[in-house]
């Protein structure tokens, strides 16, 4: 059996509740906080150039449809909205992310099942069915492929997430496994993204893209489109080109099993609105202040070290705007010193170009320690004007899997987004919508116009 008809197997079966491990309630909710991170960072970033420039473009090939604009309340083609939720949702990069995948987990996904779902009447659990399915491939793969994978300069948020989001977008709309075994090999035709994109519009353009080629590979499929049967690990397909070499039969063979992905691996939800890479420094460095009343006045220097390849994502030359400042540790460093916090705020294009925080810049030191990638950690070293040394390690960031935010926080955080994005709704009420999705369609939470504040 290929690649493909193993996870179309899968598919089948977690589809007709034949699972051996069926969602939880539990595990359902994990999907739809996934879906509110998701939809709020979205509406943070509605009024930033690249959805609105994507927004203009879908309109005009695309053209309407019944698939609502998160942000704005505009209906579009579900992929022309697939398309620019994904773009609006990623480009402030707040959404939440899989560590070993090395990327955006629901970003990948959540915007092509929601476009799909609402224009399908899906119920809520049928959209978290779908997220898990999706989940539990794109983790299995990551496992596996993703550390080479990203090290090679794949952006695997798109290049690896476009597998993950057609499968959950043929799990929602019920795909037979000969549609679905197809339906992946459209999405390897179309996999793409790349690092060197990080810190320009590209990247978020990136994710819509995964959106939107999942939607068009799974309704391509259902109208009866084909593809090999060995697009994923044929002698070309998809695992000769963008994996090392990694055997996946295992991972394939357990694809499904007890505990599910999304259990043994759990969703990051980012803390702050830039790289997952800083994080842990940002931890650090802000428990620090606090503890020591620090403040640029009395440090010297900042010293941080990350674990292997923690450098990777970053840019390191000093940021000229917010989109490369959200990949720049040296500057997420002094502004956290210098602010107390990294809010949404602290990367508009102005906040970037204070004086104060451009002389702060070169006492900042980043490397990166040897050994493995995995797990990751950060060390933050602080020299003082007095002589005194300050130290603090982080092994887990506040939002990670392992320490995760809780409801109350997450919807701090919505609320927090709604702000940022002018935005006129009440998060709690929202996210109780969201919660409760289980009883409700999809398309009942699609809201969308409110009027700016």
């Amino acid at each position: 059996m290929t690649a493909s008809l193993q996870i179309a197997a899968f598919a089948a079966r977690l589809a007709s509740g034949s699972t051996s491990a069926p969602p939880t309630a539990t595990q359902h909710h994990q999907a739809y906080r996934a879906l509110l991170d998701t939809m709020a960072c979205a509406i943070a970033g509605r009024n930033d150039d690249a959805p609105r420039l994507a927004a203009n473009y879908m309109r005009g090939c695309a053209g309407a449809g019944n698939a609502t604009v998160w942000a704005t309340g505009e209906t579009l083609h579900p992929e022309g909205a697939a398309f620019v939720n994904g773009v609006a949702a990623h480009v402030l990069d707040y959404d939440d992310v899989m560590t070993p995948m090395r990327g955006h987990i629901s970003v990948a996904m959540a915007p092509a099942l929601c476009a799909l779902a609402h224009v399908s009447g899906s119920s809520g659990e049928q959209f978290s069915t779908a997220y898990l399915a999706g989940f539990e491939l794109m983790a299995k793969f990551a496992r596996v492929m993703a550390l080479q994978h990203y090290s090679r300069g794949w952006h695997s948020t798109s290049a690896l997430g476009v597998l993950g989001a057609t499968l959950a977008c043929s799990v929602l709309l019920g795909l037979s496994e000969t549609q679905t075994s197809h339906a992946l090999g459209l999405a390897v035709a179309q996999a793409a993204g790349t690092r060197q994109n990080f810190g320009a519009m590209a990247k978020s353009f990136q994710a819509g893209q995964c959106n939107a080629a999942a939607v068009r590979a799974v309704l391509m499929a259902q109208a009866g489109f084909t593809a090999s049967p060995d697009a994923i690990d044929g002698k070309f397909g998809y695992l000769a080109l963008y994996a090392s070499g990694e055997d996946m039969s295992r991972a394939l063979a357990a694809i499904g099993t007890a505990p599910l992905e999304i259990d043994a691996m759990g969703i990051d939800i980012k803390k702050y609105p830039c790289c997952y890479a800083i994080h842990r420094a940002l931890d650090g460095l802000l428990a620090l202040r606090k503890t020591h009343a620090l403040t640029p006045a009395n440090v010297v220097r900042i010293d941080i070290t990350n674990s292997a390849g923690g450098l990777d994502a970053l840019l390191p030359q000093p940021p000229v705007n917010g989109l490369q400042a959200k990949f720049n540790m040296a500057y997420c460093m002094a502004a956290a010193l210098t602010d107390g916090a990294i809010r949404l705020a602290s990367f508009d294009d102005a906040q970037v170009m204070r004086p104060g925080i451009r002389a702060l810049l070169p006492k900042v030191s980043l490397q990166e320690a040897p050994g493995a990638i995995l797990p990751r950690w950060s060390h933050v070293r602080v020299e003082l004007v007095n002589g005194q040394v300050l130290e603090q390690r982080v092994n887990t960031a506040r939002g990670d899997a392992g320490d995760p935010l809780s409801d109350a926080e997450l919807i701090e955080k919505v609320a927090d987004c709604f702000a940022y994005g002018k935005f006129d709704a009440d998060a709690g009420v929202f996210a109780r919508d969201v919660f409760g999705l289980s009883t409700r369609r999809v398309g009942d939470v699609m809201f969308a116009p409110h009027a700016s504040k």
